[in-house]
């Protein structure tokens, strides 16, 4: 080949590959930009955990400021003397609640009684004797604000209680009777067995650094049921009241003590059958010194959790401060278990 057409077609070769490869170049994809290194995002901190409630002292005989899930019994015996000639007796007075919380607010309850007296002078018509109370169905509203507390209750008692009718007996009647004065009348409608009692009460409290302050006040209006004849139930309606105070202070995280303060009064007047030494009967009302009484207790309380339970069991000593209960030198002593989870 002429040396002239051997360096045109080299020269050619040469532009077309160079095209190629800039073609080539052109289709290539670009390069990814520079990845920008991610940077951690900071954890936030763990919430702190709420601050658990402040310790609240239970009361002896007073509804506590809750709605809680709760097995409770308590045992109040009460020893007192016939002032006529001395003679001792003792009087011991069992309740069991069960209280279970449907809502944080909300708690239904039951309440089971009875009683045992040992009279100081039994006679035929005033024996020793046993009875099984009247039970009361309830519910509880307790709500908090800050640190006040509000429990308003409503319940009712179920008139089945041993001792009742127009002929009840003795020992059975003795016992009730014995009884109130050992609950410082404060679960009268318990011992009414011939009433339909409905209750309505209200409690509130102050609860803060280990120190709690509370008072209630509770209306009895009852109904009879049975018994129209019997000396212990004349009247067809009754209203009585209670009314209490609480003062309980931690001295420990699992010691705390308390004070009570209670009132009972009837509203109403009750009547009673009285036979005198000739055997005749008159109707007439309660005396003076039977309308109302005054108690006191202070005691102390212990605070144990139990798994995620709290067992809180008291002992406390009351006292009445006026008649009857001074005429007759009651003494009470309460073992208290509280047990809730």
């Amino acid at each position: 080949m002429h040396p002239r057409k051997v360096l045109l077609t080299s020269a050619l070769a040469l532009t077309g590959v160079g095209a190629l490869a800039s073609v080539a170049q052109a289709d290539a994809p670009a390069p990814a930009p520079a990845t920008t290194p991610t940077v951690a995002a900071t954890a936030a901190p763990p919430a702190a955990p709420a601050a658990p409630p402040p310790p609240y002292s239970v009361p002896w005989q007073l509804r506590p400021l809750a709605a809680a899930n709760v097995i409770r019994l308590d045992s109040s015996t009460a020893f007192y003397e016939n002032p006529a000639n001395g003679d001792t007796g003792h009087t011991t007075a069992t309740m069991a609640l069960f209280s279970y919380k449907v809502t944080p607010h909300l708690a239904p309850l039951v309440r089971f009684g009875y009683v045992d007296n040992t009279a100081p002078t039994p006679t035929a018509a005033a024996p020793s004797g046993t009875a099984f109370l009247n039970p009361i169905v309830g519910i509880t509203y307790a709500n908090t604000v800050d640190r006040f507390r509000f429990a308003p209750f409503l319940g009712v008692t179920i008139p089945v209680g041993q001792g009742g009718g127009d002929k009840p007996d003795a020992g059975a009647a003795t016992a009730l009777k014995a009884g109130i004065n050992a609950r410082s009348a404060m679960d009268n409608a318990m011992f009414a067995v011939n009433y339909t009692t409905a209750i309505a009460g209200f409690g509130a409290g102050y609860v803060a650094s280990g120190f709690t302050a509370q008072a209630e006040v509770t209306l009895f209006q009852l109904f009879r049921s049975r018994g129209t004849s019997a000396a212990s139930s004349l009247d067809s309606t009754r209203t009585n009241s209670t009314a209490g105070v609480h003062l309980g202070y931690f001295l420990l995280p699992s010691l705390s003590v308390g004070a009570e303060a209670r009132y009972q009064r009837w509203l109403s007047t009750p009547h009673k059958k009285v036979t005198n030494a000739a055997g005749m009967t008159s109707i007439v009302p309660f005396a003076d010194s039977d309308m109302d009484n005054v108690t006191a207790a202070l005691g102390v309380r212990g605070h144990f959790k139990v798994g995620k339970a709290w067992l809180r069991p008291g002992l406390s000593y009351a006292r009445g401060l006026d008649a009857p209960l001074t005429t007759a030198s009651y003494n009470v002593v309460q073992i208290d278990v509280p047990f809730v989870f």
